[in-house]
Formats: C-alpha cells, structure tokens, sequence
C-alpha cells in the first residue's frame, strides 16, 4: 500500500491507495475524490463548521461493502475537533458517542482519504465547548414514489416554497445526489422543528392528494412525493450540501438555483457529478450561503 505524506494548511496527514477506483463506471479514483473535497471546501465547510458527523464510508469502492461512522476513528489525529455527545438508542449500546466536527480542511482531507464518500450531519451545531446547541435549520426531504421522479419533487418543492414564504421562511433548494431533493430554510426555533414541518407536510398532503404524501409508509407512495418531515429529529442527519453520494457515478448532492427547479423537466436535468458542481462553484459561488 503506498503512502504519500502531505501537508495541509500545517497539519501533517499521509495519504493512502491513491489509485484505488472507488467509482468503477468513471473510473474515479480516491485521488479524484480528495481532489473534489479539496476544491469544494470553500463552500463545503461551512455547511460542515460545527456539525456532530456522520461519514458513511466505502474503503473497496461504491460497489463493495459500507459502513456508517459517527464515532471518530480510534487512530483520529489528536488535532481533528471531536464533541462527545449522549448516544440514545444507539445500535452498539453506546452512552455517548465521540463526533468528528468538521471545522477545517486538513480534517476534511483525512475523512476524504478514508473512502468517507458521503458526508451527513444533523440540523443543530454543538458550541465550542461540545454542547448541544437548538436546531438552526429546517429541512424537507422530497423522496418521490416511483414513477414520480425528481422532476415530481420540484413540482412540490415550489408549492412548499410558496407556503414556507407566507410563514416567513426563505427555502434554499438542493438535489439529494441521488433520486430526490431537499429543501433548507433557517430555522428559529418557534416551535418543535419536526412538528412543525410534519403540520406543513400534511397540509400539504390534504391540498394536493394526488401529488404528496407524508406518511412513511411505501404503500401509500407510488406516484408521489413524500415529504419526510422526520428529518428534523435531533437524532436524524441528512447529506451536506456539496458531499459526494455512493451511487454509479460521483453524483453530489448540488445546491440549485429555483430557475432550475422551475425549468426541470427530465430527471438527467438536475443530475450533477463532482466535475459539474466545481464548475458551479465557479460561476455562482455557493447557492446556499444565507443573506
């Protein structure tokens, strides 16, 4: 296994299998994808700064086996930020769990060169001192029902911008990088968020039968879109702008502009690869940074 020592920004990390292909149809290699965390972190970190992480990690390739991470790598360099927070319902009965926060580029560098292709983090931050702080931010996950499609999604997400706008609220919208599409809007705390977003979910649902659904259940979900307004249970993490997702392809889950979402009238529309999105970065800057 070849190792190649680097330093970033002061901090000494040795990367490792540079060439392994982790994305088999473009050949995109581990090289490409510390690359795209390279290049993307500008507008990637502060999405990330503060944030308990969750990496979802694929050391032999998105066609070999994964695993979820939340705690930091025993081997975590002593200058990688960790929070240990309470562990509730933890699956290795944990009590508490220690949470990489992601404030600069050296840590993004060494998750990237762990196969840490998908980045997730929770709507709430942690303060400098590890504790939990309230939910900055409001998230709807659009999850369409086959054969509703993306295209379905951006339907419902200018109806949910629209009833988010009377409430006050300016939605940003993103892909998920994968079939679906969220919506964020900055969140201040007027009530409990899931709560909250589950009332406009179902409002939604009795306006438009046809089109929304927000009960989880896949009976009730071909042909539209869910909104999964769950999302914002403190507990729950959803893909960061600008992370990379575990599909064929290096798909990215891509903050868009609502001309786009306006416009989408075919799924391959709003399909964006890691190449795709720096050269977005380039012209808009990032779409998801708030006034």
């Amino acid at each position: 296994m070849k190792k190649v020592p680097v330093r970033v920004d002061g901090r000494e990390l040795v990367l490792s299998n540079l060439d392994k292909i982790l994305y088999p149809e473009d050949g995109f290699t581990k090289a490409e994808v510390i690359d795209y965390y390279s290049r993307v972190a500008p507008l990637l970190l502060p999405h990330l700064r503060g944030r308990p992480l969750t990496v979802k990690r694929y050391p032999n390739g998105v066609e070999g086996a994964f695993f979820f991470e939340k705690n930091a790598p025993e081997h975590t360099p002593g200058w990688v930020r960790t929070a240990r927070l309470p562990a509730p319902g933890s699956t290795k009965n944990r009590e508490t769990i220690d949470f990489a926060v992601v404030d600069d580029l050296p840590t993004l560098v060494y998750y990237a060169n762990l196969a840490a292709l998908e980045l997730h983090v929770p709507q709430w931050r942690v303060s400098e001192d590890g504790q939990a702080l309230a939910p900055d931010t409001l998230v709807f996950d659009l999850d369409p029902g086959a054969p509703a499609t993306i295209v379905e999604c951006c339907e419902v997400a200018l109806t949910l911008r629209e009833v988010l706008r009377v409430e006050g609220l300016t939605a940003l919208p993103k892909t998920s990088g994968n079939k679906g599409m969220q919506l964020y809007a900055s969140w201040d705390c007027r009530e409990e968020p899931s709560a909250y977003a589950r009332r406009l979910a179902q409002l939604l649902e009795k306006e438009h039968p046809d089109r929304v659904v927000s009960v989880m259940a896949k009976k009730a979900r071909p042909g539209k879109v869910f909104i999964d307004w769950s999302q914002n249970n403190p507990a729950k993490t959803t893909v960061a702008p600008y992370s990379l997702r575990a599909g064929q392809r290096p798909t990215v889950s891509t903050p868009l502009l609502w001309e786009e979402v306006e416009s989408c009238e075919h799924p391959d529309d709003l399909v964006f690869t890691a190449a795709d999105v720096l050269a977005r970065a380039e012209e808009h800057g990032d779409l998801f940074a708030r006034a």
